[in-house]
């Protein structure tokens, strides 16, 4: 299992939110670059980075700043706002490996289909937020301050005619709080669609929990604020997460 750990950029900072929310914030000491370099030197070899800004507004993107995370020569995964051909191909030209689409891969699943043949299914994810709703899963929109109509069964099923890859799935009652991940929507997912890597992200709050995603087969798990809480060292993140 891969494990990701997660830097959050809003305004040139680093920070986590609880439950996708602006108004709840915590903010951290380190820039956005040193906390990448810090990570390497612990011994990651991938980072999860969201750009919160151009999720909430795109004109507001911070790729310069996403270009100097990938200057540590760490492999980045990023999305936050990506809404055009023209974005993604600016991540990848400042050496992002892969880009992360999230509202669109709900709302626009033909376009985002195209851009997975266009730039090959190693270089796109999705990133399904979801909120359950009764005994359904919904996805979440615009930085998960609107949720869809389709269920996350039906918006996965619009990619059967895609190589599609990897996606990541977030429980958004989950992320932030440190509740645990949702191991029973993960275990439905490795079991209706076999074919894709996914990765779990949202409630990571020990190393328990990163054995258990590992021993189920998820593909890679995100972990963000249990790292900077101090739940855990990445150390013993990565030893978890390889069987170690």
């Amino acid at each position: 299992m891969i494990l990701y750990p997660a830097i959050d950029l809003l305004d040139g900072r680093v920070v986590r939110l609880r439950q996708g929310a602006f108004n709840a914030v915590t903010e951290y000491d380190q820039t956005p670059p040193e906390a990448a370099r810090a990570f390497g030197e612990a011994g990651t070899s991938w980072l999860h980075v969201v750009d919160l800004a151009g999720a909430r507004d795109g004109a507001r993107r911070q790729t310069e700043l996403i270009a100097e995370i990938c200057k540590t020569g760490l492999r980045v995964q990023t999305g936050g706002g990506v809404r055009s051909s023209e974005d993604i191909e600016n991540l990848l030209a400042v050496g992002v490996e892969r880009v992360v689409i999230g509202s669109l891969a709900v709302s626009q699943p033909s376009q985002v289909s195209d851009w997975i043949r266009q730039y090959g299914p190693e270089h796109i994810a999705l990133a399904l937020d979801v909120r359950k709703l009764g005994e359904t899963y919904r996805p979440a929109l615009q930085g998960w301050t609107d949720t869809h109509f389709s269920t996350l069964q039906e918006t996965i099923d619009a990619y059967e005619s895609v190589s599609l890859r990897h996606a990541l799935v977030t429980d958004i009652g989950r992320d932030g709080a440190l509740a645990g991940p949702n191991l029973a929507l993960y275990s439905s997912l490795l079991r209706d669609y076999p074919g894709v890597d996914w990765q779990a992200s949202g409630g990571v709050s020990s190393l328990g929990d990163l054995r258990a995603l590992r021993d189920m087969g998820v593909a890679g798990a995100i972990t963000g604020k249990a790292l900077y809480e101090g739940k855990f060292t990445l150390e013993e993140a990565l030893a978890c997460s390889q069987g170690v």
